[in-house]
């Protein structure tokens, strides 16, 4: 037979490595199963011995114990007619061998539901039964049975009757005219309807909040849907360590016959202090700290102080998040924020202020709405009669956004299968020393193909546009700008290295931009990855880039995975090097770089 031949192969090739060793053998042959597809499960259902029976007596027990498998099997399948005999052979060592006939196949006829008690309305027993999914004629396998016994009762709860429970089922298998002919009865009890949310544990939560977040009304039905979706609006928020929502019991009901959704919260810790770090050769090292304080304000609020200290920025910056504001699945976020930005292109001070509301349209896809209000002071360099001259801008900038985002990566900080598209244009006024109107657009997208097993290998992508619309060189501020180079766009540049210069050699940044990354991603062991990968870019004062303004960089990087995701460390040239340009440039952070 197909295992049999299998193992004294096995056997064959280990006896030729080492005289000593012993291969698993199933514990008896099958014979007399034609059909492949039942031979084989038979086949896996046998229990593995590690070399050949002691005696005959061993042999027989192991036949007995492969008939008592094969029986199960059949049975399993539909077939309910069958001969199995063990046996064992003459051979030395000797073998158990079992024959099968499996006999006729037993189909489905005549599937019912009988109820147990008072059944409920006429609706639910018709869709009840129509999700049986049991087709007179098909294989009568005991897995189907209870497969439909468990799509009934769950039909009828999803129908209110939140008590149902299924009693033995009758299964009658006819030999006469080899059928199998289910009856499944069911116990609906009564129709339930939900009262309003009790909390049973103390926090910090607002009770009042906590009821106007349930996907019901009082006196509504019972939907087990609605207790898993305030369950998941309540996960989403990311404030407590354990939720539990469910039905209260018969015994609990008001004297209205209406009964309470339990709702069990276990707050986190009120707060944490979360670390960041990044180097790169020409931004040098930055450092982020945030203070985050959760449930503050008893509505399973986030509120997050963030310090961050870099070459290039410095920055204290304070936001609250809403979730579930307004409506479900919506978080408003209010951030306020003062800066200092210290680059090539310019140098800027202010304080920002923005409302940003975020809804999620499905599990994967979000939809954002802004408005922010940024004052501010720029010292930048512009041309002026053949030469550069610096200028200094007051200026308020009225932005407002609309964003789209799209997210089926597998994970955040190191995807290994999947994409992500995003989307924005902000609309923006600029008044103070200046006065300027235009929409700035951007968009981005990766893919990420995994190769061998287990995704050992990837193969990511990356590709990013923007332009300005309506703006004009060199009145729109230089902070306002598109600029590439650096860790996360164009490697082997420096920041805002990438696109036209001024003649002393100053980054003047553009009103359109191109960016493309190729990356082979590997991991060599369970913590130890490298890669290598391709970056381009082009910045131009034109509504789309030139030809003669792209640049390229190329390079290798080293990954650590700490669990969460990994460090990543990264050496990269630039293959157009200018004036001004470093041979190399060097990045650590954590997270792959797209």
């Amino acid at each position: 037979m197909v295992r049999k031949t299998t193992v004294l192969g096995v056997v064959a090739v280990v006896a030729a490595l080492a005289s000593q060793a012993r291969a698993d053998e199933p514990s008896a042959t099958i014979t007399g199963v034609e059909d492949r597809a039942l031979r084989e499960s038979i086949q896996r259902a046998l229990t593995e011995s590690d070399g050949p029976p002691g005696s005959r007596s061993e042999a027989r027990r192991r036949a007995r114990d492969a008939a008592d498998d094969a029986v199960a099997v059949l049975r399993a399948e539909g077939y309910y007619a069958y001969v199995v005999e063990p046996d064992v052979t003459e051979a030395d060592p000797p073998r158990g061998v079992v024959k099968v006939t499996p006999g006729p196949l037993f189909v489905f006829a005549d599937p019912r539901i009988d109820w147990s008690g008072e059944p409920p309305d006429e609706g639910v027993r018709e869709r009840a039964f129509s999700v049986l999914g049991l087709t007179e004629g098909a294989a009568g396998r005991a897995a189907e049975v209870l497969g439909a016994e468990g799509r009934a009762v769950a039909q009828v709860q999803k129908l209110g009757y939140a008590d149902a429970m299924a009693d033995p089922r009758q299964v009658i298998v006819d030999h006469a005219d080899h059928t199998v002919r289910p009856t499944f009865v069911i116990a609906s009890g009564e129709l339930v309807k939900v009262d309003g949310v009790e909390l049973s544990t103390k926090g910090r939560t607002n009770i009042v909040w906590l009821r106007r977040l349930a996907p019901w009304t009082e006196g509504d039905v019972y939907d087990p849907e609605d207790i898993a979706e305030l369950e998941r609006r309540l996960r989403d928020t990311g404030v407590y360590d354990t939720v539990s929502v469910a039905l209260a019991s018969k015994d609990k009901a008001l004297p209205s016959g209406l009964r309470p959704i339990q709702v069990t919260l276990a707050d986190r810790a009120s707060r944490t202090l979360e670390f960041g770090a990044g180097y790169s050769t020409s931004e040098g090292p930055g450092v982020d700290v945030k203070w985050i304080r959760y449930n503050r304000l008893r509505r399973a609020d986030t509120t997050t102080i963030t310090t961050q200290v870099a070459k290039l920025e410095k920055s204290l910056e304070g936001s609250v998040a809403l979730p579930h504001w307004g409506r479900p699945q919506q978080t408003l976020k209010l951030t306020s924020k003062v800066f200092g930005e210290t680059t090539d292109a310019y140098d800027e001070t202010g304080a920002t202020f923005s409302a940003d509301l975020t809804r999620r349209l499905q599990a994967t896809r979000y939809q954002t709405y802004g408005l922010s209000l940024d004052l501010s002071q720029t010292t930048e360099l512009t041309t002026a009669s053949g030469g550069t001259v610096g200028q200094r801008l007051n200026l308020a900038t009225f932005t407002a956004l609309t964003a789209y985002a799209w997210d089926h990566s597998d994970s955040i900080l190191d995807p290994k299968k999947g994409w992500r598209v995003e989307a924005r244009a902000e609309p923006t006024a600029i008044t103070g020393d200046t006065s300027l109107v235009y929409i700035r657009t951007q968009a981005q997208g990766s893919a990420y193909l995994p190769f061998g097993d287990d995704a050992k290998t990837v193969l990511a992508g990356r590709v990013k546009l923007g332009a300005m619309l309506g703006g004009t060189m060199p009145e729109v501020p230089a902070s306002r700008r598109f600029y590439s180079g650096g860790g996360g766009s164009v490697r082997g540049y420096a920041y805002q290295a990438i696109g036209p210069r001024l003649s002393d050699n100053t980054p003047q940044g553009g009103l359109s931009l191109f960016e493309a990354s190729l990356e082979v991603r590997h991991r060599f062991t369970e913590r130890w990855g490298g890669v290598f990968f391709l970056d381009a870019g082009a910045v131009g004062i034109e509504p789309t880039p030139s030809a003669d303004d792209f640049s390229a960089g190329v390079g290798f990087g080293v990954r650590y995975d700490l669990g969460f995701g990994p460090i990543r460390a990264d050496f990269a040239v630039p293959l157009e090097k200018r004036k001004g340009d470093p041979a190399f440039q060097i990045y650590l952070s954590i997270g792959q770089s797209f």
